[in-house]
């Protein structure tokens, strides 16, 4: 069996974009992608319009949790996306960063969330095309 490329979503509460992302990720990839999210501070639970406007899109987060930033998550990943989590997230050579800077949606409005989520989900499109392809 071939090895599935790891991607690890990071940002601070792990309640919005980070969650997004992952799910993004899962959902187009279609199992080709191992993928998982974790946050620096992670909140109480995941924001509320996002799991609204991604669950627009038939893609359920609502049973979701946010998770702590495990440093040998990070280490094992092949490609680690920051969403500004500053110097949070631990640097291992061999792995892969990339940041992507995007709105928080805590406290945005509805529409707002569906355009980070939009812009999420084109980001999402050209790593899976990267990684995959």
């Amino acid at each position: 069996m071939i090895d599935r490329p790891s991607v690890l979503f990071v940002c601070v509460h792990n309640a919005g974009r980070s969650q997004m992302a992952a799910a993004l990720l899962e959902h187009h990839s279609m199992g080709r992608i191992d993928v998982r999210s974790a946050g620096s501070a992670p909140a109480d639970q995941v924001n509320p319009v996002a799991v609204q406007v991604i669950g627009e899109w038939g893609i359920q987060i609502s049973e979701l949790a946010p998770k702590k930033l495990d440093p040998n998550v990070v280490e094992r990943s092949d490609v680690v996306i920051t969403m500004g989590c500053g110097d949070a997230c631990p640097v291992f050579p061999g792995v892969r960063y990339e940041d992507w800077v995007l709105e928080d949606p805590a406290g945005q409005t509805t529409e707002m969330v569906r355009q980070i989520r939009d812009e999420i989900d084109k980001r999402v499109r050209t790593l899976i095309s990267d990684l995959i392809d």
